[in-house]
């Protein structure tokens, strides 16, 4: 992997990398219009709401979404109000957006990202664009191999871009020169792939437009000279367009790029015929074992094969920045390019049939050739067949050669890595793998060298030179992780430098600094100290401690093993961390008083900025003054919070609450929980503090800290963690664990008199929907409603292992149905919002999980609500299905939480008592909180309510929940026997 390419479909950055950043995360949202076909295709809505005694909704009167500049006002409740509507609204169709105060926060302008040049004297600020309209997502896209493509631009669908590169001079006070904006592409053109020329003197992108019917162009190479910011294309012809669907183009040396170019003699797209050939037939006449996820996307036929190598098949094409062209090898679906440091070869990497049915195209056979960089081949490194049946096993791996690539200290030397166990995490060996090592110009024939052989599964290495490199090696069951120091050029023996678990956050000694080297790649940076003659590395930490994450910089010796602390971040109000090393320019070991690093710098309510620090005044320089993106909640308040669960384990979770707000003056507010369940191997690595109480609070468009405008407390990312220690699994007491950490949470925020304790949600995505549903399943003492986002709620349609499981549905077939809140649905008695992508594609996630719980909830009476977004996958992209959601929510919130009240349950208790059937049972649940007393009788009271930091009042409404008896008809000793 490159690791100096900016990559756009996600946000990426390591602190061992090179210095691209992103900003914060922030609202990055802007209006679009709601593109004509939404008038036939909505979002699909389902509804369970049982008749009597239902109050009528609190939701505003909106209608389907349309072009912002034409809507004059948009009527949203006020914060916590509840507004009479008319039953005649139509609450299932058309598009909504949120109230104001949330819509606000949503649709404030995204900040740019940041692109530091090779020599670290330009920084790009690449402009970004909010949201994209729905009608992006709509177009046409191939599902193939466990990928989606755009067939109309040949690169994979829903990419997003940039709209501008602008280019600063860094000087040395660390302050920046005039803008000077990259020019000459067309107005309104997309760009991508943006990458520095190893000298820095030029940038590669990439160009596309939007024809006039809507339909994206073809992605051009354009070149721009960095001095002058004129932009021209790299081909003189016009017809020469980008293939994207796996790599693109990379620079080979200073003046020339290797390109992945669409074939000119490539025709039509294959047509799928009328009639099939034949019936689709798979065999496993071999018996061979083949145990897989429930990958998504994959090829269905000889047609979908075709149809993926026609657009996947590239033609290399090498090409000069004078515009000398030169066709580099035969056509074949190229994935990586990879030059060498002294740029005398390339690895290119290719998939080729047969393909598969059963496994994503990551999985199919894979060839490695070796290519002089002007284009003569070398040899075949390997040629692995198709990799169906890797064990579901953690740690489990392919056969053959893995991890090929060029050592970076070295100037074409290759290294991977074999495993010796077949690739069965469940065989016991030593060695488990083996490290190899060979130049790219070894005499045929020649044997490969055994580099380092390691016990558990190889992780990783940091190269330096032939007196130094890191090799990394775990295994996921014990969460063991081991450091090796070696000496790569002398038979030295390797010396173990860190062994510990990889849960144990208070250990983790940091990461070593790299340093980039003149032929662009990243080695280890060593320094040395004028008044002594040590090697040191410089040790990049998170600096994980009880009072929340303190990062650091520790100077490590490496013959001796002592350290000394150079830099710490300021742990009282701000929170900091080293983003990169700035001082790597000179050659031979870097010097300590010269160290010049670049630093973020944020608060609780002070966005991200970035800083140059340089030793020995370490004085910081600030390079950025982004401003605040939601300035109406630059007072919101923050705290981490520890406290207990009755086991013993420690738990924590970050508590927000709304500008301005005093408990003592204002009373509990209504409070949504927002949670996501870990494993873990023990109880005192589950209890350590992960996270800072001075991070600045990043608000996405879909974060439930939106819901801090509309008065909300926010409980964000209580912990709630599955622990199985030594040989027990920890899924196995998955639903116990689950409710006695969602219970201590819940204790802690009443005690805290911050929240309701009629007024608690509970809420998750993915895995934290499935934890949605099992607590409303198992634990409907603790909250008033939830909501549910593309989540899998049926195990046994994930038999093969989900999430940290790696036991089949055969195997555990016990924990299986327990954790399925689809087998509880008749538990589930208060109000559940379920929300998923019509397209989802990530593995387990089915959109059919959500349309068959809805429907067994639905078959017990259950009050619910299922939202399906059209052309949206597993995670929400489009504006116009982002404002939906978040109207969605905030009605269901208005409604069944902030509504909810031990009144409202009282009277509906009253009316419910000596009633009969599954009906009239939910009627009683949708307005508060009666359960089955055969459930959780008053026998499994103590177990939820013995804690002494509920008042008397909160126990008596508990035991009413229990026992369906208003809380009035309860004698003292009904409820005080609870204390």
């Amino acid at each position: 992997m490159r690791l100096h390419k900016v990559y756009h479909r996600f946000s990426l950055f390591s602190l061992t990398s090179p210095p691209f950043l992103l900003p914060p995360p922030s609202s990055t949202l802007f209006s679009h219009y709601s593109p004509p076909f939404l008038l036939s295709k909505r979002c699909r809505f389902s509804s369970r709401y049982p008749t009597p005694s239902l109050q009528p909704m609190s939701t505003s009167r909106l209608h389907n979404l349309l072009p912002v500049g034409s809507i004059a006002t948009e009527d949203a409740a006020a914060p916590n109000a509840s507004l009479p509507t008319s039953e005649d609204d139509d609450l299932n169709s058309g598009y909504r957006l949120p109230p104001q105060e949330i819509k606000d926060i949503v649709d404030a302008p995204p900040l740019p990202a940041l692109s530091f040049s090779p020599k670290r004297d330009k920084i790009l600020f690449l402009k970004r664009r909010s949201l994209p309209p729905l009608s992006e997502l709509a177009k046409p896209e191939d599902k193939l191999a466990g990928i989606r493509i755009d067939g109309n631009s040949n690169t994979r669908s829903r990419m997003s871009f940039y709209t501008g590169i602008g280019i600063h001079d860094l000087k040395d006070d660390g302050t920046l020169g005039p803008e000077k904006s990259i020019h000459g592409f067309p107005e309104g053109s997309k760009i991508n792939f943006v990458t520095w020329s190893k000298d820095g003197k030029h940038l590669a992108l990439s160009i596309r437009q939007d024809q006039e019917d809507g339909v994206g162009s073809k992605l051009r190479v354009w070149v721009a000279d960095v001095e002058t910011g004129n932009a021209r294309p790299l081909f003189q012809s016009p017809d020469v367009f980008v293939n994207a669907v796996f790599d693109n183009y990379v620079w080979v040396n200073d003046s020339t790029l290797l390109v992945c170019t669409i074939p000119a003699s490539r025709g039509s797209p294959p047509k799928k015929p009328l009639v099939p050939s034949g019936p689709k037939i798979q065999s496993n006449e071999q018996k061979t074992v083949v145990q897989t996820r429930t990958y998504q996307d994959l090829l269905k036929d000889e047609y979908d094969e075709d149809l993926f190598e026609y657009y996947a098949t590239s033609q290399l094409v090498l090409v000069s920045l004078d515009g000398n062209v030169k066709l580099f090898g035969e056509p074949s679906i190229y994935t990586s390019l990879d030059p060498s440091p002294d740029h005398r070869y390339i690895l290119l990497s290719s998939y080729h049939r047969p393909f598969s049915f059963n496994v994503p195209c990551s999985r199919f056979p894979k060839k490695v050739d070796l290519w002089s960089a002007d284009g003569k081949f070398v040899r075949t490194l390997c040629d692995l067949p198709v990799a169906e049946d890797i064990p579901i096993a953690f740690n489990s791996v392919r056969k053959g050669m893995r991890s090929l690539n060029w050592r970076a200290d070295k100037p074409s030397d290759l290294y991977w890595v074999e495993t010796q166990d077949g690739g069965d995490a469940k065989v016991e060996v030593s060695p488990r793998d083996i490290l190899y090592t060979q130049a790219a110009d070894a005499p045929e024939g020649e044997q490969p060298t055994i580099f380092f052989k390691l016990d558990l599964r190889y992780g990783g290495i940091s190269w330096c030179d032939d007196s130094l490199a890191l090799i990394y090696e775990s295994w996921y069951k014990t969460r063991r992780v081991r450091t090796w120091l070696v000496a790569p050029g002398s038979d030295t023996t390797p010396r173990l430098l860190f062994d510990r678990s990889s849960e144990d956050v208070y250990s983790d000694p940091g990461s070593p600094m790299l340093r980039r080297t003149p032929a662009g790649t990243y080695i280890i940076a060593k320094f040395r100290k004028e008044d002594k003659d040590a090697t040191y590395l410089l040790l990049n930490g998170s600096g994980a401690t009880p009072e929340g994450n303190i990062p650091f910089l520790d100077l490590f010796d490496i013959d001796t093993g002592d350290k000394e602390r150079i830099w710490q971040s300021n742990k009282e109000k701000y929170y900091e961390s080293v983003v990169a090393l700035m001082s790597d320019q000179t050659e031979g070991d870097l010097k300590v008083n010269e160290l010049k690093v670049l630093t973020s710098k944020e608060s609780k309510t002070e966005n991200t900025q970035y800083y140059l620090q340089q030793w020995p005044d370490k004085n910081p320089a600030q390079i950025t003054s982004f401003p605040h993106p939601y300035p109406q909640l630059a007072s919101l308040q923050k705290e981490m919070i520890r406290y207990q669960r009755r086991d013993g384990v420690q738990l924590t979770a970050t508590l927000y609450l709304p500008p301005g707000y005093d408990p003592s003056r204002d009373g509990p507010l209504p409070c949504l929980v927002w949670s996501y369940p870990g494993e873990f191997k023990n109880k005192e690595a589950a209890g350590q503090v992960r996270g800072s109480p001075n991070e600045f609070a990043g608000i996405g468009p879909t974060s439930p800290l939106l819901w801090l405008a509309r008065k909300f407390a926010i409980l964000s990312g209580p912990t709630i963690p599955i622990i199985g220690e030594g040989k027990e699994e920890a899924n196995d007491t998955y639903v116990e664990q689950l409710v006695g950490s969602a219970e201590a949470a819940v204790e802690e925020v009443i005690r805290r008199g911050v929240a309701h304790p009629d007024k608690i949600a509970i809420g998750g995505h993915s895995y934290g929907a499935f934890m949605t549903a099992n607590l409303l399943a198992h634990a409907p003492h603790l909250f008033c409603c939830g909501i549910a986002r593309s989540g899998a709620y049926n195990r046994t349609l994930t038999p093969f292992g989900f999430q940290n499981e790696d036991r089949t549905l055969w195997e555990a077939t016990d924990t299986y149905i327990k954790m399925s809140p689809f087998m509880a649905a008749s538990k589930i008695k208060k109000p559940i919002l379920l929300i998923h992508g019509e397209e989802d594609n990530n593995s387990g996630t089915l959109t059919m999980q959500s349309d068959r719980f809805f429907n067994a909830l639905k078959g017990h009476g259950a009050l619910s609500r299922l939202v399906i977004l059209p052309f949206e996958s597993h995670g929400y992209q489009s504006r116009e299905s982002i404002m939906h959601v978040l109207w969605e929510t905030d009605r269901w919130l208005q409604k069944f939480c902030v509504s909810n009240s031990s009144e409202d349950t009282t009277s509906k208790n009253d009316e419910s008592l000596g009633t009969e059937g599954s009906e009239n049972k939910a009627v009683a649940s949708g307005g508060g909180a009666v359960a089955e007393l055969e459930d959780n009788g008053l026998d499994n009271l103590h177990y939820y309510t013995r804690s002494s930091l509920c008042n008397d009042s909160y126990l008596k409404k508990l035991v009413a929940r229990r026992t369906g008896a208003p809380p009035q008809h309860l004698r003292k000793h009904d409820w005080l026997m609870l204390r």
